[in-house]
């Protein structure tokens, strides 16, 4: 027998033509919702295929052996796979859709255990050379000859595996010739690419992990799921008491979101003002849209990890569902670096799997990171969600929060989305960045917004007053203290909004140290998810029972977070945050107008000189201000106001919107389709076009792509109890089955650290890893139940992030 696995502890072994044959038709179940079931099913039925080699069968019984000679990844059982589909589709080189068909599948297998990801189809640097073709050209591939006559001998024959091919083509014709036309578009087939990638990485890898844990693949029905959510939701909507305005209105807004539910799969914004009840009613919307539309998934993507654990809660009671909701935040096995041997990370992507890293969850909440890095990144682990994309209802909470140089790449994925997977986008928020009117638009639908009459709604939901106390020469850190003083005399509690963790740091010392007596907190991403849970806990109880207090915090209180302060001081920064931290002041209506003080810190109190979103935003705010005081604009929150604002912003960054590689002279929006400075090198030094369909980079994308320019890695933190046994646990023995619970709860307790953070930490011996080095922990020395990550992470400037 051809052995694929074996399974740890027993010796029990997979055969190799199981694998493949369960692998192919969970490809296939997963590519059908693109039409592509055949095409998929081909590449999860080829992917092992070199594993019918006598180099890798001698290799996996030496390694059932104990033979340490016997070293993972040191046999290439990937190539052999896609040279074989390569080989037959090429045979006709006249047939576009062949040759296409022939690179979907054999990138996806010749990738599938590359820690760099997908092959690039063309070189954007350097030498002109397709690394996809140089791949297939390979000459010791071992046991080719009789890996191909083996595949058709125990796994399909020729004639039947042709059949399946020209089911394929046709599959990939129906889905690009509209009305006799060639529609293949470049873009469009570096995101086909990774569709099939993702098919095939997520077959084999929940293949495999099924075959190890002797369990079962649970389908749920969605649908049914949906529509018992969707009577959960409309009771508990039926038992809301409106009785003030802002109720009301908030109410008006969810029968909206309702109706629109209706519309057909597109792109659509809802404009509802900050505290607007936008999580219910985009949850109202998300359901009725996906019963209506027979989508498979609703997935929240937020901009800050913060954000992620209100609107889960949130959900959660009102839905009175908890196993089924995924919350996302990061990967707590560390990612690899994309450049490690083939294969190595394949124990980490089956752990993962039991975590339910795939996405194979109906409700699941996750970041603008994680959204972006299923996309774009490198490695394995992260592309195989990208078909659970498909047939669902994304909507993007406070979607301001995409990084400017990624602007092009959110747009055309979310179209790429809607044109062929079938997927509605909402972009939610009171502050719409009018992607639709930058280079490479958003294809938003007419008549995209869910709220008509945005003027009127604003002024009906008009809850504060914004106060400019901007002034030339600058705030240092003790006026700002003297002014919260002054304001501590007229009201009860006060909110302070900065933009680094430093000024927020020192600033809390300052007022803490001139009158140790007052309650005062501190909020910042140094904390642990429970320990902001229990700080908003506590800070919402005291406001509720009108207790004096001071809550120093960077912004990820601006969103998400429903809390409401009598008065806020807003550190001057972008439009869109003003706009979220007024947010947070006098949000229920408790009084007629509540109060939003603007400063701008001198450069010794925040620095943000080198976080150029932050400075250009803040710059484009205080010419809005100097332009108001002149009669140029009516409120500065007003929706006229916040237009200007992003069409001054995109304008600034015109230049980045495309994430520009500056070392390399390269945007990586250019290399994701027609890739024009690959194609002019290939043709300069070959003198003729590349024998390809595709011409994209994806192995470049992936190992310049971060949607932060800072990486961080997730460390978890012993904060109370539950955080030290949970370190406890993953220190000890688990078993397979265990881990589900287990790393689910410790999303709760991780904190994401910059390198330097990190750095610093170790060279203070403040952490060690657990489960074999793949996870990291944080000593107790090294955690402040005041400040969170207690490493002198304050003694740099440090914005938020995401």
């Amino acid at each position: 027998m051809f052995v694929a696995h074996v399974k740890k502890g027993t010796d029990e072994k997979q055969a190799l033509a199981i694998h493949l044959l369960e692998t192919a038709k969970l490809s296939g179940e997963f590519g059908a919702k693109l039409g592509l079931k055949n095409l998929c099913y081909l590449a999860g039925l080829l992917h092992d295929a070199g594993k019918f080699s006598i180099e890798f069968q001698e290799y996996i019984f030496k390694a059932i052996a104990g033979d340490r000679s016997a070293v993972r990844g040191s046999v290439d059982h990937s190539t052999a796979g896609g040279k074989i589909i390569y080989e037959t589709c090429i045979e006709n080189k006249n047939d576009v859709f062949g040759l296409l068909l022939a690179e979907l599948i054999a990138n996806a297998i010749i990738s599938h255990h590359r820690g760099k990801g997908l092959t690039n189809f063309l070189s954007p640097e350097n030498e002109a050379k397709s690394d996809f073709l140089l791949r297939l050209q390979k000459e010791d591939i071992p046991s080719y000859a009789d890996v191909k006559q083996l595949f058709f001998q125990e796994v399909m024959t020729e004639e039947v595996f042709r059949i399946k091919i020209a089911r394929a083509k046709a599959e990939l014709k129906s889905l690009f010739v509209k009305d006799g036309k060639n529609a293949v578009k470049p873009n469009e087939l570096f995101f086909l690419q990774k569709f099939v990638y993702s098919c095939l990485l997520d077959a084999d890898r929940t293949n495999t992990m099924l075959f190890e844990t002797g369990t079962k693949r649970l389908n749920l029905n969605t649908q049914q799921l949906f529509s018992s959510y969707k009577e959960v939701l409309e009771e508990k909507i039926a038992s809301f008491k409106n009785e003030t305005t802002i109720n009301q209105l908030r109410d008006a807004m969810s029968k909206l979101c309702n109706n629109f539910a209706q519309r057909k799969t597109g792109i659509y914004t809802l404009s509802i003002p900050t505290g607007g009840g936008k999580t219910l009613a985009s949850l109202r919307f998300a359901l009725n849209h996906a019963i209506k539309h027979g989508k498979k998934r609703i997935i929240y993507v937020v901009p800050f990890t913060t954000i992620i654990e209100q609107n889960a809660a949130t959900v959660r009671e009102i839905l009175k569902e908890d196993k089924l909701i995924l919350e996302h935040h990061s990967n707590i096995i560390k990612e690899q670096d994309g450049f490690q041997k083939d294969e190595e990370s394949e124990e980490k992507e089956r752990m993962q799997a039991l975590f339910k890293d795939n996405w194979d969850a109906p409700l699941i909440f996750t970041t603008m990171v994680q959204f972006l890095n299923t996309i774009y990144s490198k490695g394995t682990r992260n592309p195989r969600r990208f078909h659970n994309l498909m047939d669902a209802v994304l909507i993007f909470d406070e979607a301001q929060g995409v990084p400017v140089k990624c602007t092009y790449l959110f747009n055309e994925s979310l179209n790429f989305l809607k044109n062929f997977g079938n997927t509605t986008s909402v972009l939610c928020t009171a502050t719409q960045p009018s992607l639709e009117h930058v280079g490479r638009k958003l294809q938003k639908a007419e008549e995209s917004e869910m709220i008509s009459d945005l003027v009127m709604v604003e002024e009906k939901f008009k809850r504060v007053e914004v106060i400019d106390k901007t002034k030339p020469e600058e705030w240092n850190e003790e006026e700002v203290a003297r002014l919260i003083e002054e304001l501590l005399k007229e009201t009860n509690n006060l909110l302070v909004i900065l933009n680094t963790k430093k000024a927020v740091f020192t600033l809390y010392h300052r007022i803490k140290e001139q009158n140790p007596e007052r309650v005062m907190y501190h909020l910042s991403t140094s904390m642990c998810a429970a320990h902001r849970k229990d700080m908003l806990k506590k800070i919402k109880t005291g406001l509720k029972n009108g207790e004096p207090m001071v809550c120093i915090t960077t912004q990820l209180i601006e969103a998400g977070v429903d809390i409401s302060f009598e008065t806020v001081i807003r550190s001057v920064v972008g439009l869109d945050s003003i706009a979220q931290a007024a947010g947070r002041c006098n949000r229920h209506g408790e009084k007629k107008l509540g109060t939003v003080y603007l400063v701008n810190p001198s450069i010794d109190f925040e620095r943000v000189s080198k976080l150029p979103e932050i400075s250009k935003g803040k710059e484009i705010t205080m010419q809005l201000l100097r332009e108001r005081k002149e009669g140029y604009f009516p409120e500065l929150l007003s929706h006229e106001t916040q237009t200007e604002y992003f069409k001054r912003y995109y304008q600034i960054f015109e230049q980045e919107l495309g994430y520009p590689v500056m070392k390399k002279s390269l945007q990586l929006f250019d290399v994701i389709g027609r890739n024009p400075k690959a194609l002019d090198n290939y043709f300069r030094t070959t003198g003729s076009k590349p024998p390809l369909i595709s011409l994209s980079s994806p192995q470049t994308i992936a190992e310049n792509f971060d949607v932060i320019d800072n990486q961080t890695t997730s460390v978890l933190v012993p904060y109370k109890e539950e955080g030290k046994d949970l370190i406890n646990q993953l220190n000890g023995e688990l078993q397979p089955g265990e881990y589900v619970g287990v790393l689910k709860e410790a999303q709760q307790y991780t904190v994401n650290l910059f390198d330097y953070q990190l750095t610093q930490i170790q060279q203070e011996e403040g952490v060690y890893t657990l489960l074999n080095g793949e996870i990291l922990a944080l000593r107790e020395p090294a955690y402040s139940d005041e400040f969170g990550v207690d490493s002198f992470v304050s003694s740099k400037d440090s914005f938020l992030g995401f």
